[in-house]
């Protein structure tokens, strides 16, 4: 497998990626893969990690499908401990899963607090403690980057639950980055903007979705290549003096004045 055209090698490093069935999950394995990196790609739709496996496999990546929900304690450690197994030790976590519930804030039931706060905030708490608990186990140091939002600091309607795990996880991000350092870890976040997936693609393709294009300074919605820098930036040695950083990733709308 050829590396020449990725800015930033990881080979020998094992990296897990959660949510890695779709969407931003997906990309992010595979940039991964294609800079080097043992893959372990874990979701509850098993059925599209295998498809993602045969891809990866397709180049001469290395890549194994692993069942998580990562609301589940025991899910959690059993996936961490499946990757060890099967790949090594692990040195790059990216805490991707998440779901969103979008309703006005009246209308939000317990039930979708818990869903949207269980997965993006608890699950992405779980899931790098328990990662974390396997770096420092194996004395080895590490890189685990956080996908928050920029809706972690800027209100959107109907958006009350999200914003507020992941305003949650930016803090816990910089909890994590304080309290690891000591053990080699480096803890970082990547807070995108709009990006298109086949989870919004119909929104952001509507009346809607313009006025949203309209207020980003460089006039476009983001895609899912937009973010493969700053993924390789914190997963590789080249940010070893980077940690409780978030990097916004948005086309300028968090500074846009409007």
């Amino acid at each position: 497998m050829a590396h020449q055209d990725i800015p930033y090698d990881l080979s020998g490093q094992c990296a897990f990626v959660s949510g890695a069935s779709s969407g931003l999950g997906r990309r992010f394995a595979l940039i991964l893969a294609r800079a080097g990196a043992k893959v372990a790609i874990a979701a509850r739709r098993t059925d599209k990690l295998q498809e993602l496996q045969r891809e990866i496999e397709a180049f001469d990546g290395r890549a194994i499908p692993i069942a998580l929900d990562v609301r589940d304690p025991e899910s959690v450690r059993q996936a961490v401990g499946c990757a060890e197994t099967e790949l090594g030790a692990i040195t790059i976590l990216v805490n991707n899963a998440g779901v969103a519930i979008p309703k006005p804030f009246l209308e939000t039931e317990e039930a979708d607090w818990d869903a949207v706060v269980g997965t993006n905030l608890k699950g992405a708490w779980l899931l790098a403690q328990e990662v974390a608990r396997h770096m420092t186990r194996l004395g080895h140091s590490g890189s685990i980057i956080n996908i928050a939002s920029i809706i972690s600091d800027r209100v959107i309607g109907e958006t009350a639950a999200y914003g507020a795990a992941k305003a949650g996880l930016v803090h816990l991000t910089k909890a994590m980055a304080n309290e690891l350092a000591r053990h080699g870890i480096r803890v970082n976040a990547i807070a995108p903007g709009y990006i298109t997936t086949e989870m919004n693609r119909a929104y952001l393709a509507s009346g809607e979705g313009e006025r949203v294009k309209q207020r980003i300074p460089l006039r476009r919605l983001g895609s899912p290549e937009d973010l493969d820098g700053a993924l390789l930036l914190l997963a590789s040695d080249a940010s070893s003096f980077m940690t409780g950083s978030v990097l916004t990733v948005d086309g300028g709308q968090s500074v846009n004045p409007l």
